[in-house]
């Protein structure tokens, strides 16, 4: 039995959905944010020194903990209790593919609109208030220099990989399209799908797939970020 470790609107919630898409058995943990700082409850770290999500325990091999999404969605799409099929053949293009759309979510995709995140906070609590509207104008510097160039190639580059295919490792829907849904559902939710329909139809697609709504309805708004 696998246990997820879910943080409300958090990450984890790709883990729920990969889950269902195999049909592995697998029960919820849930932890809640801090109401102020929104930060992971200090019970995580019980779990996993790091004390963030996501993070699973599967207590058919021991209680072994495995943290990290892509490093959580390789051993799940590897694992003997898994029906479904998440991951293309060896020694297939589509593999190589899979691969690199697996990992650029998390290594490339997501920091900087994590830090688009963090930066549209300074001019709000916790900042004291005689410091925001310096919070206010250093943000604006950073995503006008910085952050909006670098987002900007990423999703022309996201939307031109679809142009051919309707998933990222070809044809067929693998562990690497439910990764890259999450940094294209957090440009989403700042509206910046308006001028790319390969990423407005992928989201359409991910949507619709049993599996997905099924996460949805058990771990939460998967578009929560």
């Amino acid at each position: 039995m696998i246990h997820v470790h879910h943080l409300e609107s958090s990450r984890s919630q790709r883990v729920i959905w990969c889950l269902e898409e195999l049909g592995m058995d697998y029960e919820l943990v849930n932890y809640q944010r801090d109401p102020q700082t929104k930060l992971a409850p200090a019970s995580l770290k019980q779990v996993h020194p790091l004390g963030k999500a996501p993070v699973i325990s599967d207590a058919s091999r021991g209680d072994r903990v495995i943290a990290e999404s892509g490093a959580i969605l390789e051993y799940l799409v590897e694992h003997p209790d898994a029906v479904g099929q998440l991951k293309p053949e060896a020694g297939t293009e589509a593999l190589e593919r899979y691969r690199f759309w697996l990992h650029h979510a998390e290594g490339s995709a997501m920091p900087p609109l994590v830090m688009r995140l963090v930066f549209s906070r300074l001019d709000k609590p916790p900042v004291p208030w005689p410091m925001r509207p310096l919070g206010r104008q250093f943000a604006k510097g950073i995503e006008r220099s910085f952050l909006t160039p670098r987002i900007r190639e990423f999703s022309a580059f996201w939307n031109d990989a679809l142009a051919e295919s309707p998933w990222f490792a070809g044809d067929t829907f693998t562990a690497a399209d439910i990764q890259m849904s999450f940094p294209i559902q957090a440009l989403e939710g700042r509206g910046g799908l308006d001028s790319l329909p390969n990423l407005q139809a992928f989201l359409e697609r991910c949507r619709a797939r049993e599996a997905y709504q099924r996460a949805s309805e058990t771990g939460g708004d998967l578009s929560a970020i």
